[in-house]
């Protein structure tokens, strides 16, 4: 046996590897601007994102809670995401502001976008240029106007990566 083991070596090592058709070189896939803005969503979704927050209001806070019964304001804009086939990473409010699309500013408070606070402690829903949803400590999950308590704590506003479940 101690013989063998050598002479198998000797034998994979001195044949020649099968020839392999050449490949033909394919030039890399273009990387997206880091900085374009996503396509607007799908008029569609609107109203079921709309729909989907709406059944999720007055539900109470829970820290790190994704649903059914309670949410964070993070696990609040997964599950609404979620459920609206719109796939996200649940994660922090600080790592989800990192890795959705920056927007320029005339799309900013466009229903559907992510509004950030409080240096990227807290996140909302996007209603429009007035309100936004959210999980508040407080009052649960809810519609609050911006002004005048939310509004000077505004850090950032992202757009929403459209991976729809219908397209």
């Amino acid at each position: 046996m101690k013989t063998l083991i050598p002479i198998l070596l000797i034998l994979v090592l001195a044949i020649p590897p099968m020839a392999q058709p050449a490949a033909t070189p394919q030039p890399p896939p273009a990387k997206p601007s880091p900085q374009a803005a996503p396509p607007a969503a799908a008029p569609d979704a609107f109203p079921t994102l709309k729909a989907i927050i709406e059944k999720h209001l007055g539900r109470p806070y829970g820290w790190g809670s994704t649903g059914l019964k309670s949410f964070d304001c993070s696990g609040f804009v997964w599950r609404v995401m979620s459920e609206s086939g719109i796939l996200l990473k649940r994660t922090t409010a600080r790592k989800l502001y990192m890795c959705l699309p920056e927007l320029p500013a005339e799309r900013q408070w466009q229903f559907g976008n992510i509004v950030f606070f409080d240096n990227l402690k807290h996140c909302g829903i996007v209603s429009d240029k007035d309100t936004f949803y959210h999980a508040q400590t407080s009052k649960g999950t809810n519609l609050s106007p911006f002004r005048p308590y939310w509004r000077p704590k505004v850090c950032g506003v992202r757009g929403q990566p459209v991976h729809l479940a219908a397209q």
